[in-house]
């Protein structure tokens, strides 16, 4: 068997189809401090240490004029600190409520227990934010073999700090036998910098932002449109390869695996 792990991203990869949790919280809490953001411009950072992500949209030029037109200077660390301290309790009550599993999560990872393989996890949320998450997501079935959170590493995403601890909590000795798979580019960049193989998943993701409903009902030209603009993010991150959602990880898995065995043979 060539992979030996499985290190997967939360919201919009596992958990929260489309990743819905943090865009109202981001909207709020900016709303709060004068400065009104879409949310395409909260999605944006997505994958990103929580505080990383509030950085990334004051640097935003139209997000940091109106914060310079409202407080007389441009956005400081003072000023990433404040808002972070109010967003971290506003994205702790709703996680929860968007932690349901995308459909085939939990199958995928029976089918990769039952090969062996361990389930390991990162994410850009910190513990506290997680702690209302994996009592939801256990209860559907799923509990990785670890979690490492943006507040537990020294580096975000995208450096290999939260993958390397990923390694140590699993005993992977070999980065090229583990697959990271996400939704965002800096989830991608972390696999790709720990040396992983590296799955983006394009329909119940960020880049795409829609329900399973809203997927359910676009047709096939509709769909493409969707995995172009997602899998060209996720591929210039340096995505090895492209799935809709996690239930199709087990196919490309045994695809890989085939594709190995004959190349040696």
């Amino acid at each position: 068997m060539k992979y030996k792990a499985a290190i997967f991203d939360w919201a919009g990869t596992m958990v929260d189809f489309g990743s819905f949790a943090p865009m109202g919280a981001f909207v709020e809490v900016f709303a709060e401090f004068g400065m009104e953001i879409s949310v395409e411009q909260a999605r944006e950072p997505m994958g990103m240490a929580k505080r990383d992500h509030i950085a990334a949209i004051l640097n935003m030029p139209d997000v940091s004029r109106r914060y310079k037109e409202t407080y007389g200077h441009l956005p400081d660390d003072a000023a990433i600190d404040r808002i972070y301290d109010i967003f971290v309790p506003l994205n702790e009550k709703v996680a929860g409520r968007h932690a349901g599993l995308v459909p085939g999560a939990r199958d995928t990872v029976e089918w990769l227990r039952k090969r062996g393989m361990k389930v390991g996890s990162t994410t850009g949320y910190t513990r506290s934010i997680m702690e209302h998450v994996l009592p939801v997501a256990a209860d559907q079935g799923y509990e990785p073999d670890n979690l490492v959170c943006s507040d537990e590493v020294k580096n975000g995403r995208p450096a290999a700090d939260a993958m390397i601890k990923c390694f140590s909590d699993l005993g992977i000795d070999d980065p090229a036998s583990v697959i990271k798979v996400d939704d965002t580019e800096p989830g991608i960049g972390e696999g790709v910098s720990a040396g992983c193989l590296t799955v983006g998943v394009m329909l119940s993701g960020n880049y795409a932002g829609k329900h399973p409903k809203e997927i359910a009902e676009m047709d096939e030209a509709e769909l493409d449109e969707v995995r172009k603009l997602a899998g060209a993010r996720l591929k210039e991150a340096g995505a090895d390869h492209l799935i809709d959602t996690v239930a199709e990880l087990p196919s490309l898995i045994e695809r890989l695996e085939m594709e190995a065995s004959v190349s040696s043979a």
